[in-house]
């Protein structure tokens, strides 16, 4: 049977299996395997309450991403979600605070996370010539498999989670022998200061699953599967992340202090010995790799999304005549991805990151409920968050509450870049001579869902 087209000329391939996975594989990075270390030094045993926190807030926020997904299921995950909402100049910030703020300098500092950690096995990959060499290798990998077709690159992706979450299940089932239960026991309630900054790092810890509808195009029966699989990739995640911390800081307790850069490693060594140690090394590359080639999955699609409504350069709206991918733009984006991975040193702009994500999440949860207001034929069947307006309440508050505990000079950085966003949009609309309008998805041909 022929794969169906979306009015953008693209293959509606991914399922809720599919979807499900790239919230997964985009949500746990290499960060987990640090992570109890950052929460146990915080928070001690009580580090579960953060876990708690984070997962309703990620959950109120995932619920109001699925409504909307379910309502538009073009191409451009959060761009196209606040650009059908509020217009293109709101859809501008997004889509540059997406696609710089949380996409390009993300996948780089996974990429260079990756060759960090090979260097501890074998030092050549400390050479930057070496290292450029296998960043281009792994991007130019990946770049054949998501030009061929998002089926494929959906397998492989499957794959890599499978990979990525087979030596996590392993720590979880054999490292409860190892749990002491004193070692679980609260000595003392944190205080509020350090509830927020665990929360903040936590927050981003849990983020990535937005990623995964940057290829809203190519889902099928997307008023069904963005629910579905946003809801189970979350579960799965969840599970996961609290597990893990249990396991942790039941088998390690007050010794997680010395093993701080690598606690599941540490618990690894524990369960089969020294080798390990090398497996779950092996396994934070795969995790780097895994999450970075979901972002050459989904994001470029912001970048077409974009170019349709001429904020972009055109070309990178062409599809591929055989493989109907948006290629150019998979090209381009892994290209940028490539520079930055050489440049190195994020530190600075991953704050801004930071702070660009949260405002990405407040945009699409006001734009939900924009929609949610203007009732249409077409959106009487679509998924709907349910308790009425108390988990966007909830989300909205979590988020602001998180923007208000960002530090004076990450405000800052975060207001600057949005500013400049801002310049570049009207300087753009300035020199523009011709402008493709948001008419043109309009005048696509539809295709029956």
């Amino acid at each position: 049977m022929a794969e169906r087209k979306t009015g953008e000329g693209l293959n509606r391939v991914i399922g809720v299996t599919g979807l499900a996975a790239t919230v997964v594989n985009n949500t746990i990075g290499a960060g987990i395997y640090a992570l109890p270390a950052i929460v146990s030094l915080q928070m001690g045993a009580a580090g579960i309450l953060d876990y708690a926190f984070c997962g309703l807030m990620l959950v109120a926020i995932m619920l109001c991403y699925a409504e909307i997904g379910s309502k538009v299921s073009a191409s451009g995950g959060s761009y196209i979600y606040v650009e059908k909402a509020f217009g293109p100049f709101a859809g501008f910030i997004i889509n540059w605070l997406f696609f710089v703020g949380w996409g390009i300098l993300g996948s780089a500092a996974l990429m260079n996370a990756a060759a960090d950690s090979l260097s501890g096995l074998f030092p050549l990959f400390s050479n930057p010539l070496i290292r450029a060499l296998f960043f281009f290798i792994l991007l130019g990998s990946m770049v054949w498999i998501n030009v061929r077709g998002a089926k494929q690159s959906m397998r492989v992706l499957e794959y890599l989670t499978l990979a990525k979450i087979l030596p996590l299940a392993a720590i979880i089932i054999f490292g409860f022998g190892f749990v002491k239960m004193h070692n679980l026991r609260w000595q003392h309630m944190p205080s509020i200061h350090a509830f927020g900054e665990t929360a903040l790092v936590l927050f981003y810890a849990f983020a990535g699953f937005e990623t995964s509808l940057g290829a809203s195009g190519e889902i099928k029966n997307p008023k069904r599967t963005i629910p579905l699989g946003i809801l189970l990739g979350a579960a799965m995640v969840f599970g996961f992340y609290i597990l893990i911390q249990i396991v942790a800081q039941g088998a390690l307790g007050d010794q997680m202090s010395a093993v701080r850069n690598g606690p599941l490693a540490a618990v690894a060594g524990r369960i089969i010995g020294p080798v390990g140690g090398i497996i779950l090394l092996i396994a934070a590359i795969v995790s780097s790799l895994g999450t970075t080639g979901g972002d050459v999955l989904a994001t470029p699609r912001l970048l077409f999304a974009g170019a349709i409504d001429g904020l972009f350069p055109r070309f990178l709206a062409k599809v591929h005549p055989k493989f109907a991918t948006p290629y150019w733009a998979v090209i381009i984006y892994a290209g940028l991805i490539f520079i930055s991975s050489l440049a190195g040193g994020f530190s600075d702009l991953a704050v801004m990151a930071s702070g660009a994500l949260l405002i990405i999440y407040l945009g699409v949860i006001l734009a939900m409920l924009k929609f949610r207001i203007k009732k249409t034929q077409d959106t009487a069947k679509t998924f709907k968050v349910p308790g009425g307006l108390l988990i966007p309440v909830i989300a909205i508050a979590a988020i602001i509450w998180l923007l208000v505990s960002l530090k004076y000079v990450e405000k800052i950085s975060t207001l600057i870049f949005v500013a400049v966003v801002c310049v570049i949009y009207f300087v753009m609309k300035f020199f523009q001579k011709k402008r493709v309008g948001p008419d043109v998805r309009e005048s696509m041909v539809p295709v029956e869902e």
